[in-house]
């Protein structure tokens, strides 16, 4: 009886982590924006305005490049205007907060109005390096940051920057995502972890893949998460990482992905490349 119990629950076990781990999506390719996309880092989904905002570095990442700029985009992937914003220091991560967009230049993070693109302020960190990407918690007003060669975390609230966390386990930091009152954070090892911004504790959600750059919530504890060299991973609910693309060998990046819920439609950044490319999750 006790052997027949024991086989039952582990049957029982087994069937339940299938189920998780069959509940997946597939990549289908929708549209590809022309090349006057320039070297396209980050895309965000603006659901107010339903239009992309492209962060286009347009060069290299250094404090050299004054040349960057935000295009917009209709969901078809065709060009609004390509310099929504211009004159900005190679532009990463973006987040929207209020009427109001934020995107990260080299030592220092943009304010933007979404009504005109008109740069309205710039909020420099003392001692940063290289700030990469943005999330927003809209509810406390809180505008967080990575700087992926200091391996830090830092916020901005009303203005004003105030460091959050670095050190060890923070290793090359670069994707951010604020979901439940949760900070994820895609670590240059490879590793997506989960951070309490009141407490400062830190989970691993996930690990296995290389170091991550963009991460997107598709519900029920799951995620896309991108690596720069040109993979997408599906972030399974109880953490097992499934790669749905591979474009490093035709050297096609994906860089700081967008997505919009309401279609499943999933935004990635070709970098050097110099397009977005839109695929339906299914």
């Amino acid at each position: 009886m006790r052997k027949s119990i024991l086989t039952l629950l582990i049957s029982l076990a087994a069937g339940a982590i299938s189920a998780t781990q069959a509940q997946t999506v597939e990549l289908k390719p929708v549209w590809e924006t022309d090349t006057t996309i320039r070297t396209p880092e980050c895309v965000l989904f603006d659901p107010g305005k339903n239009v992309l905002y492209v962060a286009c570095i347009n060069g290299g990442p250094s404090l050299e490049n004054k040349g960057s700029f935000i295009a917009k985009l209709g969901l078809n992937g065709k060009v609004i205007q390509l310099k929504f914003t211009e004159n900005l220091n190679s532009t990463k991560g973006m987040g929207i907060l209020g009427d109001k967009l934020y995107v990260t230049e080299m030592t220092q993070v943009a304010e933007i109005s979404l009504a005109t693109g008109k740069i309205l302020n710039r909020y420099p960190i003392e001692g940063a390096k290289f700030l990469n990407d943005i999330a927003v918690d809209p509810q406390k007003g809180i505008i967080y940051v990575t700087d992926s060669n200091d391996s830090k975390i830092w916020s901005i609230t009303k203005g004003k920057p105030s460091l959050v966390l670095e050190g060890a386990p923070l290793k090359g930091t670069n994707g951010l995502l604020f979901e439940n009152n949760q900070l994820l954070i895609g670590n240059g090892d490879g590793s997506l972890l989960t951070l309490n911004p009141a407490t400062k504790q830190l989970n691993t959600i996930a690990k296995g893949m290389g170091g991550i750059d963009g991460i997107v919530a598709l519900g029920n504890k799951t995620y896309m998460v991108t690596e720069w060299g040109g993979k997408i991973w599906y972030i399974h609910a109880d953490g097992t990482p499934e790669l749905k693309m591979d474009t490093s060998k035709e050297k096609i990046n994906s860089a700081d992905i967008g997505y919009n819920p309401a279609t499943k439609m999933l935004f990635v950044p070709t970098f050097f490349h110099n397009t977005v490319k839109a695929y339906s999750l299914k």
